[in-house]
């Protein structure tokens, strides 16, 4: 066992990468041999890849950021991947949450609703852990376009007009985001002479007077883009219609990629644009939080607003998200730990949502997830049960892990100037989402019409005139919740952890160093060819 870990450890910053890949490939080919076979492989992969994720978190704990040179190539000139807490603790939230939706997906038959499903569902894997663990911000634009194309197909599964309008915005929208992150990355390449995340936090550092104004435009650019990613206001509009029309193990899958946004910003802007960054140290902060407590305050009341069940998940999706681009503009390792804290919460809450509604959309019949009466559904007491909880957790409400996760949040931004203002913002918006979820909770559950006033029984498919409702696959919404039970219970050393991987993140100069001091393997046949 032993000689096997040191086998494998050194190749931790790649595996996570190498898995999926492979194993979409291997769907590909086995494709003609059923539905099972892929199945098979897909759920072997993923769950590989979630043991493998907790190998390197646990590894990354022990305070060495692992670098990984691609080609053999020293960093700056050649692409590494670089595997500390952060990116690792980010592996590991897209493994679980890729094997519940996986899970839920074969269970329902979700998957076999269309063609492709299982090899878009690893590329998108693949794509995700890629733009966690490059250390290059054009590879981030690769990995990007990657998870991309891969969410366009996964978006579109099972077919329909909504889900085509939906996905025609998201498309549209994101190929404008990859043409502003080329002009980005291009403008800072002609200064900065680098695309390598921590090269470029160093020359930054040295940056000619003269070249501030450009830097700090291409900065602001890529802003831009990863709150096109992120959705913040104003760019937020296609995650409402998208995440509301697609499948519901691909919502859940979703309910990471705005984090993906998010991590870019810690990342990218963190290491740019951190306090050595003399002149330009924080030019993104006062934007991520002005804007970010707009898209809060849109995003409760678009979840007040929404007509359907989905449609508010969505928008409280977008008011954790909003939330979150808060906590990262405050400064400081305590407000970084109580972001990752809400942000493990909100990930697993909103995707064990999205998959709950699944169920709901199944028992009412005709009226779908439509917030409006309709006849009583089979096992209300049971999803009723479950639907509490979700509207608890995720409007942050005690005894669960979204109340400390907004908890720390606003204790870590006790100094900052805008504090009552920070505080108003989030206090207003909860208030709003608890009476939406009220509101929504009432008219499923409690507000139901008489089994003869409800004329959406005759399209339900039973003998006695309820709507059938498979429980197949609900395991995954109990592993997703429990993540809420778990937080609150294990909060001290929960937060203990988080903090050492804030204190690992924000210490930037041990991460350019740890990248630009990596000696590659010693290979004497590169030495001949050079």
């Amino acid at each position: 066992m032993q000689y096997l870990i040191e086998i494998v450890s050194p190749h931790l910053p790649i595996l996570p990468l190498l898995l999926p890949l492979m194993a979409g490939m291997l769907v590909l080919l086995v494709a003609n041999k059923g539905i099972t076979w892929q199945r098979t492989i897909s759920l072997v992969a993923t769950l590989g890849l979630f043991v493998m994720a907790i190998a390197s978190f646990t590894f990354s704990l022990e305070g060495s950021i692992q670098i990984y040179a691609l080609g053999n190539w020293q960093a700056p000139f050649g692409i590494v991947m670089v595997l500390d807490q952060l990116s690792a603790l980010m592996l590991v939230l897209v493994a679980l949450l890729a094997v519940t939706a996986l899970w839920f997906a074969i269970r329902q038959n979700i998957d076999s609703q269309g063609a492709h499903f299982h090899p878009l569902f690893q590329v998108q894997l693949f794509g995700l852990n890629g733009a966690f663990l490059t250390g290059d911000l054009f590879n981030l634009f690769v990995f990007f376009e990657v998870l991309l194309l891969a969410s366009y197909g996964l978006l579109l599964h099972g077919g329909g007009r909504h889900k085509t309008k939906a996905g025609l915005h998201y498309v549209v929208l994101n190929l404008i985001g990859s043409t502003l992150f080329l002009f980005a990355v291009g403008t800072l390449y002609g200064i900065l002479g680098t695309l390598n995340i921590a090269d470029m936090g160093q020359r930054i550092t040295q940056l000619a007077t003269e070249d501030q104004g450009v830097v700090a435009v291409a900065g602001l650019m890529l802003l831009l883009v990863f709150g096109l990613k992120a959705a913040m206001f104003p760019l937020y509009l296609w995650l409402p219609h998208a995440y509301s029309h697609t499948t519901a193990p691909v919502a859940a899958l979703f309910a990471i990629m705005t984090k993906v946004g998010l991590y870019a910003i810690i990342r990218v802007h963190g290491t740019l644009f951190g306090e050595q960054a003399g002149e330009l140290a924080g030019i993104h902060t006062p934007w991520v939080l002005g804007l970010g407590l707009i898209t809060l305050i849109m995003a409760a009341m678009g979840a007040l607003a929404a007509k359907f069940l989905r449609q508010q998940i969505a928008y409280l999706v977008l008011a954790s998200v909003a939330t979150l681009l808060i906590a990262s503009a405050l400064p400081g390792v305590e407000s970084l730990a109580a972001l990752l804290f809400y942000l493990i919460h909100s990930t697993f809450i909103a995707a064990g949502f999205f998959l709950l509604a699944y169920f709901i959309l199944q028992g009412r019949g005709q009226k779908t997830d439509q917030l409006v009466r309709a006849y009583s559904m089979p096992n209300a007491i049971l999803i009723g049960s479950f639907f509490v909880f979700a509207a608890v957790a995720i409007s942050g409400l005690p005894p669960l892990s979204g109340f400390f996760g907004k908890l720390l949040i606003l204790s870590s931004a006790l100094e900052h100037p805008l504090f009552f203002g920070i505080l108003a913002v989030v206090l207003i918006s909860g208030l709003l989402m608890i009476i939406a979820l009220a509101k929504s909770g009432s008219q499923i559950f409690y507000h139901i019409l008489k089994k003869e006033a409800d004329h959406s029984i005759r399209h339900c498919n039973t003998h006695d005139g309820t709507c059938q409702l498979s429980l197949a696959g609900i395991g995954s919404v109990v592993i997703l919740f429990s993540i809420s039970v778990w937080l609150v219970v294990f909060a001290h050393p929960t937060h203990k952890t988080l903090n050492s991987v804030a204190q690992q993140t924000l210490d930037r100069t041990q991460y350019q160093q740890q990248v630009l001091n990596f000696t590659p393997i010693a290979n004497s046949r590169k030495e001949l060819v050079e």
